[in-house]
């Protein structure tokens, strides 16, 4: 059974995304080891990638765009996501749609 890693702290919480880009829609694809796959439609050039994945991020969460922060993995697929306003419950409940 695969596990995401959420960690919550100072009101932010933080958990790994394996991100596919150019996919024909923004959407959750599952876990995959203890990360949250998405799909992205966004190409990965010029950092569009990751800001197709703040706004998707932004969207799920129903927070603003500055509350989503790519805190690792900037220029690589698995990435590290950092969301404030939103506690380990709330993602979980999210995710698990």
């Amino acid at each position: 059974m695969s596990v995401i890693n959420i960690s919550e702290k100072d009101g932010k919480v933080t958990f790994k995304v394996k991100v596919q880009p150019r996919a024909s829609k923004n959407e959750l694809a599952g876990i995959l080891g203890d990360e949250v796959k998405i799909r992205i439609t966004a190409p990965p050039v010029d950092g569009e990638a990751n800001k197709g994945v703040i706004r998707f991020f932004a969207d799920l969460f129903q927070v603003p765009k500055a509350a989503v922060t790519i805190v690792s993995g900037l220029s690589s697929r698995s990435k590290t996501v950092e969301i404030s306003g939103v506690n380990t419950s709330e993602v979980l409940k999210v995710l698990k749609k």
